[in-house]
């Protein structure tokens, strides 16, 4: 058995140290135990609760040792010893080391060109940690500025430097090391002289900065009181090299439209460059041929013609008569004059441009007009109308489709209806539809009245489709129920019929009868009339109620009449029998009220004679 009394760790010389002194973190360790001690001890010693020195050993001391210390060894410490499945920490010290140590800058050269780039190491040699370098530049008047920053590195750092302007000035450098605060002091300066290079270029046009398309045009580019040598020289247009060449060059070329624009003339020597540029314009001598076709709105059948024109900037260098025209289909000639003129057939359709050739002081000049695509359109058919679905209920709201079996797009469509002003669209991609809500119609007449028309184009008359056939379904109007054979009392045992009927509505109708007292009908009939009957044979009394008829057809709208009451009276001789019957019924009744009296007259008597 044992018991870790104790886990101690102290810092010496002190907590707080110049950076550079030696110093030692040392850890022990106190336990208790029962028997002879024999095991071993595992020590970890943290930094900001990070690993940085761990032994195994039977000792109870342990001694982790900076030497010599830096300012990245600063921090929290901390001892965790273990044995077997026990461990325990230690309590916590701060360790501060103050200072850092001066850097050291070297550069490989010290009178550098200007923009030249030269190498500059910034080193702390005994320092530790992720240092993060700056570089500065200080200037005879005293100011000083910041030239770079490099990313976190070790403790020495290179780069290369390029300065300007022109002139003396003091290079420095100095580090921090990255999450702890402060910076070092600065380092050694080092004197540089930056110097100017002679190697500004100078560029001649000849014959004039502007000219005709056409003139020979000659570039002279060259570098003057050169200092180096294998200086090369690049002559650019735009991000185009046209010529280079060491030290001069020529170049000698005939101006078009498309040298229109900046020439550079560029020295470059190691990582240094220089340019003088100039700005070119060449005038043309005529206009880019455009090409227009007439109509614009081309359909299959139509007659077209084709027109190139051009405008002459320069006619004293161009003589009009040399002018020459041509049509391609592509790239394939079909005319060779001013205009070109044809029928659209299916043969045409192609890309077109048309050609202009032009004679300018023994030069001859071609140029090509845009691209144009000739692809006639298809005349649009007669709209077809069809009510969707199929079937008008007259009083409702209904939807009608119009549509055309051929045509290209975009199509329009317009709807004409007496009852509202005229609906239009336009149809442009495939599978859309021109689909219109109209209002409710109430006479079947009323449909011829409705319009359809398609257009594709402005040119073209429209074409109107009037909605001839459909299949109209007139809703049924408010039933009438009569009772035959008469409307007034039936009497009982007599034959009677429903008769249910209305003045209009689309057949088949169906009709039902029904009566107050029972909740589904008696009875329904499907009729190809605007009336049905249903009969009640051997009328009773239980006959006698409230009878209404229901009417409906396809238009799903259903009609109630008013209701009809049937009164039942008696037959004939059951009222001669009742009449009968109540007869021989009074005559029982006097009978028995005589001889109820005489029977009194009876009893009174003989009282009489037994009382004397």
């Amino acid at each position: 058995a044992f018991i870790i009394d104790r886990v101690g760790l102290t810092i010496q010389p002190s907590t707080t140290v110049q950076s550079g002194t030696p110093v030692k973190i040392i850890c022990q360790v106190n336990i208790s135990y029962s028997n002879t001690w024999n095991f071993t001890h595992t020590f970890q010693i943290r930094q900001n609760d990070a690993p940085v020195y761990s032994s195994t050993t039977k000792e109870d001391t342990v001694v982790y040792e900076l030497n010599p210390a830096r300012r990245a060894d600063s921090g929290n410490y901390e001892c965790r010893v273990t044995v077997k499945e026990i461990s325990k920490l230690s309590n916590t010290q701060k360790l501060i080391i103050t200072g850092l140590q001066t850097p050291i800058l070297y550069v490989n050269n010290t009178a550098p060109y200007e923009n030249e780039e030269f190498t500059a190491v910034c080193s702390a040699p005994e320092e530790k940690g992720s240092l993060i370098f700056h570089f500065y530049q200080r200037f005879t008047n005293g100011e000083s500025q910041p030239i770079k920053q490099l990313a976190p590195s070790v403790n020495s750092a290179e780069t290369m430097l390029v300065l300007s302007p022109l002139g003396d000035r003091l290079l420095s450098c100095d580090y921090e090391i990255n999450r702890i605060s402060g910076r070092s002091n600065r380092s050694n300066e080092i004197s540089v002289l930056v110097k100017g290079l002679q190697i500004v270029p100078i560029m001649n046009v000849l014959p004039s900065s502007e000219v005709y398309e056409g003139d020979t045009m000659k570039v002279v580019c060259k570098v003057v009181n050169m200092q180096q040598h294998h200086v090369m020289i690049y002559l650019t247009m735009g991000r185009r090299i046209l010529k280079q060449a060491p030290n001069s060059l020529q170049h000698t070329f005939t101006a078009s439209v498309e040298h229109s624009g900046k020439l550079a003339c560029k020295a470059v020597w190691r990582n240094v460059q220089k340019e003088t540029s100039q700005t070119i314009r060449v005038k043309e001598l005529f206009s880019k041929p455009k090409l227009t076709v007439e109509p614009t709105d081309l359909f299959f059948g139509d007659t077209f013609q084709f027109s190139c024109s051009i405008v002459i900037y320069v006619p004293e260098r161009i003589n009009k008569d040399t002018i020459k025209y041509s049509y391609y289909k592509d790239n394939m000639i079909v005319a060779s004059s001013r205009t070109y003129n044809s029928t659209t057939q299916l043969s045409q359709i192609g890309n077109y441009t048309c050609e202009v050739l032009a004679l300018s002081q023994n030069h001859s000049f071609v140029k090509k007009s845009e691209l144009f695509v000739l692809n006639p359109k298809v005349r649009v058919a007669e709209a077809v109308m069809s009510v969707v679905g199929g079937t008008l209920v007259l009083g409702k709201h209904f939807q009608v489709l119009c549509h055309s079996d051929n045509g290209s797009l975009p199509i329009t469509y317009t709807l004409s209806s007496p009852s509202s002003p005229a609906k239009i669209r336009e149809v442009k991609n495939p599978g859309e539809q021109a689909i219109f809500n109209v209002s409710a119609l109430y006479k079947a007449s009323d449909i011829r009245k409705l319009y359809c028309s398609a257009q594709n184009s402005k040119h073209i008359p429209v074409k109107t489709h009037t909605l001839h056939y459909t299949n109209i379904i007139e809703p049924v109007s408010k039933p009438v129920l009569k009772i035959l054979p008469n409307m007034g009392d039936v009497t009982e045992g007599q034959d009677v019929m429903l008769v249910c009927s209305v003045q209009k509505g689309t057949t088949p109708i169906v009709f039902s009868w029904h009566h107050t007292n029972e909740g589904g009908p008696l009875t329904f009939l499907t009729s190809d009339k605007l009336e049905a009957s249903f009969n009640i044979t051997n009328v009773r009394a239980k006959h006698q109620r409230a009878y209404y008829c229901v009417s409906t057809n396809r238009a799903h709208e259903t009609k109630q009449s008013q209701e009809v009451s049937i009164r039942v009276k008696t037959a004939g001789w059951k009222k001669g029998l009742i009449a009968a019957s109540c007869i021989l019924t009074l005559i029982v009744l006097i009978l028995v009220i005589i001889c109820r009296k005489h029977l009194l007259w009876f009893k009174r008597r003989t009282t009489k004679e037994l009382s004397v």
